[in-house]
């Protein structure tokens, strides 16, 4: 049996591990930097990215909380309109009228003042556009009838009002809407 008497090495050399560190350390510290410096703008675009999802999610969690109700808003508004045109269906009041329709009348009356509290708490308003100028993101043109009295699109009568969650449209106005007359000069507005 022979003996080996040459040395074993437990870390074989390796020259590309030795050739770094013989590198020179001013291209090392350079080499450093720059993988810093990269690093480094990694996580700045991290973190802005990570803000804007932040500011994001708040806003569409807001926007959800503030217009989650739309739909039901929508049908609460038009039972607001029908309990409008029940009150108008009631006969007109008159000296001779039976007290219990005067009640009934100011019941319904107090009923729908209520009401239209209690949405306007909550965010649901509705505006008249009687004699206001006709606007297609508020109002819904339903006919159009001559008018000499009044400029062109010009609501005259609004058969249901405008309603809004919150500043944004739930059910837009019914609204006549008016039209100059056959051979009417037509208007033009010198300030716009």
């Amino acid at each position: 049996m022979t003996e080996n008497t040459e040395p074993t090495e437990i870390f074989p050399p390796n020259s590309a591990q030795d050739e770094n560190l013989l590198e020179a350390p001013d291209q090392r510290i350079a080499m450093l930097e720059q993988e810093l410096q990269e690093m480094r703008d990694k996580w700045l675009r991290s973190e802005a990215e990570m803000a804007n999802l932040r500011a994001r999610t708040k806003r569409e969690v807001d926007e959800a909380r503030a217009y989650a109700v739309q739909k039901f808003g929508r049908d609460v508004a038009e039972a607001a309109e029908n309990l409008t045109r029940g009150i108008a269906s009631l006969p007109k009041r008159g000296a001779d009228e039976s007290e219990i329709i005067t009640k009934m009348r100011e019941g319904f009356e107090g009923i729908e003042r209520s009401f239209i509290s209690l949405l306007e708490r909550n965010g649901i308003t509705r505006t008249d556009p009687t004699g206001a100028a006709f606007d297609a993101n508020l109002h819904q043109a339903m006919a159009e009838q001559e008018s000499a009295e009044h400029p062109s699109g010009t609501i005259l009568q609004a058969w249901t009002q405008t309603w809004q969650l919150n500043g944004r449209l739930l059910r837009p106005a019914m609204v006549v809407v008016s039209k100059p007359p056959p051979g009417a000069q037509p208007h033009i507005d010198a300030e716009a």
